[in-house]
């Protein structure tokens, strides 16, 4: 008798922020994690708020199109040095999910110290101390630029969490 095919789930990770988002498609099948496409949305500072929240929804919708991916994982905001920053990386928090909502992607949230211990293994890493490990546990060929490196970090650590199937199979069953 063959062995059963793993099932393959594919997660569209994103890391927030209204200049720099950063967006990853990783994949799992059995054990294996692969990492399919990365990277950053870029708003440039002349552009108002509202075009950078509409250049997120409309970048995530084409990538979500192109690959297709089966849930979605985002960093949540924990802690934030102000009020204004926390409304800010709020509204592009809802840029994401909004985009994400449109497709029915069931979504993941994960907390930014969370994140960093499942890639580096202590919940206080640098930028670049997680972007390094994320290059050698996806067996990447260069290292991916921060933002991107942050969420490729949110796709593993939906990955790592166990809760996480049980979690879609009651939404599943909720729709």
């Amino acid at each position: 008798m063959p062995e059963p095919t793993p099932t393959v789930e594919r997660v569209l990770a994103i890391d927030p922020a209204l200049r720099k988002t950063g967006w990853a498609i990783l994949e799992k099948s059995g054990r294996d994690i692969r990492a399919i496409a990365w990277g950053v949305i870029h708003n440039v500072p002349k552009l108002l708020p509202s075009g950078c929240l509409v250049q997120i929804r409309e970048q995530l919708n084409a990538v979500i199109v192109e690959h297709r991916p089966t849930v979605c994982a985002i960093e949540a905001t924990i802690f934030v040095q102000s009020f204004k920053t926390a409304i800010v990386l709020g509204t592009a928090r809802g840029a994401c999910l909004i985009a994400a909502a449109e497709h029915g992607l069931a979504i993941f949230e994960y907390a930014p110290r969370e994140i960093k211990q499942a890639a580096v293994g202590k919940g206080a890493a640098q930028k670049e101390q997680v972007a390094f490990m994320i290059r050698s546990m996806l067996r990447l060929r260069e290292t991916p630029s921060p933002d991107a490196a942050d969420a490729l970090a949110v796709g593993i650590t939906h990955f790592q969490n166990a809760d996480a199937g049980r979690v879609l199979d009651r939404e599943a069953r909720r729709v």
